[in-house]
């Protein structure tokens, strides 16, 4: 499994200590993002995970994502990376409103400083 597929099938699991883990390894690595290949997937979900993560992360390391991104569309259900999100009115509303650019366009949602610390 490539390495963006690692990240999305964490992010999709919404297992955040595995997530963090993989992001420090691709920090540590100095990963050239628009070098990724796209996931061999038929999964709508872990796509746009892919895609969404792929674009975050190479706009944090000021570089350009995978062409292949740009083909990836929103999810036909909106998609709360943090379970409680689901349930908890004022953390859904600030993950809707505020979750970084790639996801939220994706229907992903997540808090704006999503993978910030990893």
């Amino acid at each position: 499994m490539e390495l963006i597929e690692q990240l999305a099938e964490a992010a999709l699991q919404r297992d955040s200590l595995r997530l963090r883990s993989l992001v420090q390894d691709i920090a540590r690595a100095n990963v050239n993002w628009s070098l990724i290949l796209r996931p061999k997937t038929n999964d709508l979900r872990l796509l746009a995970l892919s895609a969404s993560l792929a674009e975050l992360l190479a706009s944090r390391q000021k570089q350009e994502p995978p062409a292949w991104t740009k083909e990836i569309d929103a999810l036909q259900e909106p998609f709360y990376l943090l379970q409680s999100a689901e349930k908890m009115k004022r953390l859904r509303l600030l993950c809707e409103t505020q979750s970084p650019e790639p996801m939220r366009k994706r229907l992903l949602y997540a808090p704006p400083n999503f993978l910030e610390f990893a």
